[in-house]
């Protein structure tokens, strides 16, 4: 009696003996909800639309995320809600005025570039949201402290800050600012560096996390989406600069999204629940920008 084997059988034992399974499909994402639900992009889109402030957590070298973010700010003007503010980490608050000037049509590329402290990958990863606001006049605000002010405190803590010129400290959230050293995010860092640990590495973070917090609800307008970008921990956990966001404001309406990795799409790691609202999880093996 022959046994006939088709091709396609012969694929998939040679990769069991090889010890791995090749999937049907590859998945590029998946989004989760905080308890490990899979949930579909449209769900996302249709929670985050009601917020009064979205906090868009990425890697900043993730092109899935990068995509997403641009998807998400797209929908919500296109489907939901013309009134919207963009805003960003990648860019700090003494650049303010370049940034507007840019997107307003005051000024060109070339000298948004050479006066704006553009961070490596602008060009693949940020440029398109830019554009986006640039191309509908919208706000685009820049939120974070300028590196200098955070490696200052860093250095020679926050007495430092204290010392700087008050049109210097316009850059910032109003001193002194509130921190609270047993926040998981702080706490966290603080461990990592073990027996170098500095405290006001945290400290240095928190006054990021506390200043882009400011300048979003500075900018914040009533019937408005601020739809914000950050790295994933300045809003993980709902903690840092959603912290600082309900201290000022309880009720605020927040949407967080966060960013995570993994070999595995098909469930949610158990140290990955509970980041944000929706977590969007993409492999591993996943091609970097930069």
């Amino acid at each position: 009696m022959k046994i006939i084997f088709k091709a396609s059988t012969i694929i998939m034992l040679a990769a069991v003996v090889s010890g791995f399974i090749v999937d049907k499909q590859k998945i590029a994402y998946r989004i989760f909800d905080a308890k490990g639900k899979t949930v579909s992009y449209k769900s996302m889109l249709e929670k985050a639309a009601k917020a009064d402030v979205i906090l868009f957590g990425e890697y900043h070298n993730n092109p899935i995320n990068h995509w997403l973010q641009y998807e998400l700010t797209k929908d919500i003007f296109n489907l939901y809600n013309q009134k919207i503010i963009l805003g960003a980490e990648m860019f700090e608050t003494d650049n303010q005025q370049v940034l507007s000037d840019y997107v307003s049509g005051k000024i060109d590329e070339k000298e948004f570039k050479e006066k704006c402290r553009l961070w490596p990958n602008y060009s693949t990863d940020y440029k398109p949201l830019v554009e986006f606001a640039k191309k509908y006049k919208l706000p685009f605000i820049a939120t974070n402290v300028p590196r200098r002010y955070a490696n200052l405190l860093y250095k020679q803590g926050e007495e430092a800050l204290m010392q700087i010129s008050d049109e210097e400290k316009q850059w910032m959230a109003p001193l002194p600012f509130k921190y609270d050293s047993t926040l998981k995010c702080y706490k966290d860092m603080l461990s990592m560096m073990g027996e170098h640990a500095n405290p006001n590495m945290p400290k240095a973070q928190a006054l990021k996390d506390a200043t882009m917090s400011y300048f979003i609800l500075r900018n914040l307008k009533n019937e408005y989406t601020f739809i914000h970008f950050n790295g994933s921990y300045h809003s993980n956990n709902f903690e840092s600069i959603y912290w600082y966001l309900k201290q000022e404001k309880p009720d605020l309406k927040i949407v967080t999204i966060a960013a995570v990795e993994q070999d595995n799409l098909s469930k949610l790691e158990k140290e990955n629940l509970n980041l944000a609202d929706f977590i969007i999880c993409t492999p591993e093996s996943m091609t970097k920008t930069h």
